[in-house]
């Protein structure tokens, strides 16, 4: 997978991004007083392979001039028939404010729906305000059932299958 939005370039993760992509997500997670948890929320970042590959789901990296400043990933999960939870979708400060978050969410739609999953499913906490308004004005629902405790909300769209997004 690659694909590009202005000047930045979106592809597959890779191995040599194990370190990089941990970095951004700490970063931002460290901005707005939220704990990393390698051995927790976050041991997923160091165990892309078997946490994303393996189980039929994705693991981006978005890069700007060759450095990686965001990361988005989705995964099947146990809340149904066809559905998957977006996950890691964070974007440096430097970077955001320019349409790229709502694009990159459009873009995951797409694969997710692309890969005949019916239901998207996002954690997150509302210190995170961007990503909250972010989420609700594409049509998120809030639910019930948050299963990562530094989490406080959740969130759920059906996709309609013969949409393009």
């Amino acid at each position: 997978m690659q694909d590009q939005f202005r000047d930045f370039v979106i592809r597959a993760w890779q191995p040599k991004d194990r370190q990089v992509a941990a970095v951004v997500i700490r970063s931002v997670l460290a901005e707005y007083g939220i704990g990393w948890e390698p051995d927790g929320a976050d041991r997923d970042v160091y165990e892309v392979e078997t946490a994303y590959c393996q189980v039929g789901g994705a693991f981006w990296v978005v890069e700007q001039q060759g450095q990686v400043v965001g990361t988005a990933a989705f995964y099947p999960v146990d809340r149904g028939v066809g559905t998957v939870e977006i996950r890691k979708m964070y974007l440096l400060p430097q970077v955001r404010g320019h349409g790229l978050g709502r694009w990159l969410l459009q873009r995951l739609e797409e694969e997710i729906a692309a890969q005949g999953f019916l239901e998207v499913w996002i954690e997150t906490a509302s210190v995170l305000k961007e990503a909250v308004k972010l989420y609700e004005s594409s049509e998120y629902l809030p639910a019930m059932g948050i299963e990562t405790e530094r989490c406080d909300l959740i969130y759920s769209k059906v996709l309609d299958p013969d949409s393009e997004s």
